[in-house]
């Protein structure tokens, strides 16, 4: 039997906002994702994280929001009741853009803490649409990656420890998504 070649690998960093604990009851008011790297067998070549980015801040899908997550972000929520970007168009944007960006490679979402943003993003993406470019596991935790890589225990590592001994765009700020190639016109 041939032996099962496996399809290179694109790494997207994604950060999202949220205005609450958990997706449905609270809204994912902002993310967004960049191109991290590529990997194929044992080679991972790195990106440019401000090559290929997208961004969307949403409109919100309840009214319920907790004000401490809200003030996270620092978005105004009144804002993006009128101006947010409608939550299904959004998640079909951004899952033509990785398929765009992937080109045929696995999509591979990374994040701190990967168990918060990909709770809300793989939820709008089912929710808003059906479907995930990144599968129903698709995701890696960069806080878990570091401590593996490092080997050391994974609680003690601070974000910043992460973050510099990690990729570097594991969890940017969501202003630093934004370029005029990945806003809306």
């Amino acid at each position: 039997m041939a032996a099962r070649t496996a399809r290179p690998g694109i790494y997207i960093s994604v950060d999202i906002e949220a205005d609450g604990p958990i997706p449905g009851p609270y809204s994912m008011i902002s993310f967004g994702a960049s191109v991290a790297g590529r990997q194929d067998g044992a080679v991972y070549t790195a990106a440019d994280p401000e090559r290929d980015t997208f961004y969307r801040e949403l409109r919100p899908i309840s009214e319920r929001y907790v004000d401490a997550a809200l003030a996270v972000s620092g978005l105004d929520r009144d804002r993006l009741l009128r101006e947010g970007a409608e939550p299904a168009a959004a998640m079909a944007e951004f899952r033509a853009w990785v398929r765009e960006v992937c080109a045929g490679a696995q999509p591979v979402m990374c994040a701190y803490p990967a168990s918060f943003d990909w709770m809300f993003l793989y939820w709008y993406l089912i929710e808003f649409g059906g479907d995930s470019p990144f599968g129903h596991s698709g995701c890696l935790d960069m806080k878990t990656l570091y401590a593996a890589k490092a080997r050391v225990r994974c609680a003690p590592p601070s974000r910043a420890r992460c973050r510099a001994a990690c990729c570097r765009t594991a969890r940017t700020r969501t202003t630093r998504w934004t370029t005029r190639s990945s806003r809306p016109s």
